[in-house]
């Protein structure tokens, strides 16, 4: 086996269990069945979704069968996976019509003709009561509280639900039911693709190799992408706002989405990387990100008008051909806005850069910012304007 192909699959892996089956398994020289699956529980999928969705490309690319599993069964039960309480379970309607959106957008990047979607309610309504029970006896309660969210709500005295236990296994079950030969996942699914593996030797198949995938900051560059954090990057945003959110991130956080989210190859990425710590300006590596995912959500003119569009911002702005470069001392999670501004001398005081914040006369980047408690990460470096007049590429140190 190329050690570059192995490269390729291991990019931006968290962890590989383990990773000489995986070898082993790719020497076959046999197209490999990789599982992920998908609850219908948030329809509009941003690009966190996506960093496992682009590693299934990377296997489908290589002629691997790629299948889709959207675990309608399982979404009626609920994944409490990071909760501390149940939670609430989704209607058989709900179910189907987030399903129907999840297929409309992961063909945005995997190829339709090469990948099977599947629906693990194939399978699970057709199990009788007592296979269930049955399944529930190749497991302990003891197991199922090694899961850290179960072990903290269990030792804090909240209540368990009884069919709480029965997602990862069923979870598991559905790697049996579809001889999975790898499963991806995120890092906070580590436990269900074990069950899966673990099941597969009781029911007697070669148990999968597991793959998890990091979790993806959001453009705070701090906490995961999340639309309830309202930090996130959708794949059906518009082009422009697409564009704009990426140049909005930092340039250290730059680097972290070009390995995961970029199809460009690393020691290209690299590269880049030593040419902007020899001096080159970050910015135009940013726009090469940009460009290359507004183009795989869209295409190729949309991105190339998105370019347009944000540099025509910045002219509309006026800036002067020479801005002053601030440096701002920030904790160790950053620097708020307000702060930043008052200490680069934009604003006379924090109230003031609140102020000007909520009267729209601030920008970053050319963009508006409207978000008084919006936090600058260290190593962010960015062009403000407050008013008209005052300009100023400021990095936080």
């Amino acid at each position: 086996m190329q050690e570059d192909v192995l490269a390729q699959l291991l990019r931006g892996t968290d962890e590989v269990l383990v990773e000489h089956e995986l070898i082993k398994k790719l020497a076959e020289n046999r197209p490999l069945r990789i599982k992920a699956g998908f609850d219908p529980t948030a329809p509009d999928l941003h690009l966190g979704h996506t960093v496992l969705i682009n590693k299934l490309k990377q296997f489908q690319d290589l002629g691997h069968e790629v299948l889709f599993l959207i675990g309608d069964f399982t979404g009626m039960i609920g994944d409490p996976t990071g909760k501390n309480v149940t939670r609430k379970p989704l209607s058989r309607e709900d179910v189907l019509a987030n399903a129907q959106t999840y297929q409309d957008q992961i063909f945005k990047i995997l190829d339709p003709a090469k990948t099977e979607v599947v629906f693990n309610s194939t399978w699970m309504n057709a199990m009788s009561s007592a296979e269930l029970i049955q399944l529930a006896a190749k497991n302990t309660v003891a197991r199922m509280l090694e899961r850290d969210d179960f072990n903290k709500r269990y030792k804090s005295g909240q209540p368990i639900a009884i069919h709480e236990f029965l997602y990862p296994l069923i979870q598991g079950y559905d790697s049996v039911a579809m001889k999975a030969d790898v499963e991806l996942g995120g890092t906070d699914q580590k436990f269900n693709l074990l069950m899966g593996r673990q099941l597969q030797e009781v029911f007697g198949q070669k148990p999968q190799v597991v793959i998890t995938m990091p979790i993806l900051e959001g453009l705070d560059g701090v906490q995961k992408m999340s639309k309830s954090l309202n930090n996130y990057i959708g794949i059906a945003d518009a082009a422009d706002d697409m564009f704009g959110k990426i140049m909005s991130i930092s340039d250290v956080l730059m680097w972290r989405y070009f390995e995961l989210l970029s199809f460009r190859p690393m020691p290209e990425i690299k590269t880049w990387m030593q040419d902007c710590e020899q001096g080159a300006n970050p910015r135009n590596y940013k726009v090469l990100l940009a460009q290359e995912i507004v183009e795989r959500f869209h295409n190729k003119e949309a991105a190339e008008k998105a370019l347009e569009n944000f540099e025509a911002r910045f002219q509309r702005g006026a800036m002067p051909d020479e801005i002053d470069e601030v440096t701002v001392k920030g904790e160790a999670t950053g620097c708020t806005i307000t702060h930043l501004l008052k200490e680069a001398g934009l604003t006379a005081s924090t109230s003031e850069a609140i102020r000007m914040i909520n009267q729209g006369a601030v920008k970053m980047d050319g963009e508006k910012v409207s978000d008084t408690k919006l936090l600058l990460v260290v190593g962010s470096n960015h062009v403000y304007q407050v008013g008209k007049r005052k300009f100023a590429r400021v990095e936080v140190v």
